[in-house]
């Protein structure tokens, strides 16, 4: 799969928070779909379990899960997110911010197939190794 919009862009020149506005994006299309497509579900309860996945305290457990999959050139990009200056304070807000980052450069550099690996193996697990999602609509 390639980017929606084939322009040109060269992302080593977009600022991290440049690449932390579409990552979030990115990120948020992801979590959605992936809760559209286990369950039909009533709008409240998809918006709240896409909240409690793209806050910023989901994310940065979920970039602690990715991490140690990151190449060198994936953890510079994740470390310039992180250490961009924002308004916002404290490390989970600062780690959400470099996955989103993360998930902007990949997706402008068209690397979709990296994304979904790394989408997936930033899910958490139950207990027994399945999935954390529910397949319900219950909670």
């Amino acid at each position: 799969m390639e980017r929606f919009l084939p322009l040109d862009v060269d992302v080593r020149t977009i600022s991290p928070l440049n690449l932390a506005f579409i990552g979030d994006g990115v990120y948020e299309v992801l979590v959605r779909e992936q809760l559209v497509c286990q369950a039909n579900r009533p709008n409240g309860i998809l918006h709240r379990l896409s909240v409690e996945q793209v806050r910023a305290e989901a994310q940065a457990a979920a970039m602690e899960r990715i991490q140690p999959l990151l190449t060198e050139k994936e953890e510079a990009v994740y470390r310039r997110g992180r250490n961009a200056h924002t308004s916002r304070t404290g490390d989970d807000y600062h780690r959400a911010t470099g996955l989103e980052a993360l998930f902007g450069y990949l997706y402008l550099s068209g690397q979709i197939e990296r994304i979904r690996e790394l989408f997936q193996a930033g899910q958490p697990k139950e207990e027994g190794g399945g999935e954390a999602l529910s397949q319900t609509a219950g909670k």
